[in-house]
């Protein structure tokens, strides 16, 4: 899972539904798509991503982070109880972008359970989410979520 990519002082950069790998022949759960996956002091330089999923602050320029990790997590987690990407409704543009920056979120679906609820809540507050970051071993989203190199052609 996304700890055990943290724990090895690495960050994914690119987490989104499209990097989420499901085997039904064993019912588990993958992290995919690394390749922009790398150590934390190795910034790329560049913007890249999905925009729903990408953090606000990196939006705004700065480098991405463990906690821009969690934030994807958060929107991951809200696919999860909408049943839709984030802001699947609105033009991926500049204004969407400035919109997530200036603190604009998806609503979350009222029958999302109060635990979820809060947890996703807290991933997607990029202030608290620093905090989370320590938490991370105490918190698990699915025994099952386990990371995976995918083979590159």
């Amino acid at each position: 899972d996304i700890y055990f990519l943290h724990d090895e002082d690495a960050i994914h950069r690119d987490l989104h539904s499209g990097n989420i790998l499901h085997y039904k022949s064993n019912n588990e759960w993958y992290i995919g798509d690394l390749g922009f996956c790398g150590p934390v002091d190795k910034p790329l330089g560049s913007i890249y991503g999905n925009l729903s999923y990408i953090a606000p602050e990196v939006i705004f320029g700065k480098e991405c982070t463990k906690a821009s990790d969690i934030y994807s997590m958060g929107m991951l987690m809200w696919e999860i109880s909408a049943g839709q990407p984030p802001f699947a409704n609105f033009d991926h543009n500049y204004d969407l972008a400035m919109n997530i920056v200036n603190g604009m979120r998806p609503r979350i679906v009222s029958e999302t359970p109060l635990e979820y609820k809060k947890l996703m809540k807290q991933y997607m507050d990029s202030q608290i989410n620093m905090i989370l970051m320590t938490e991370m071993n105490e918190i698990s989203l699915s025994p099952n979520l386990q990371m995976v190199r995918i083979a590159r052609n």
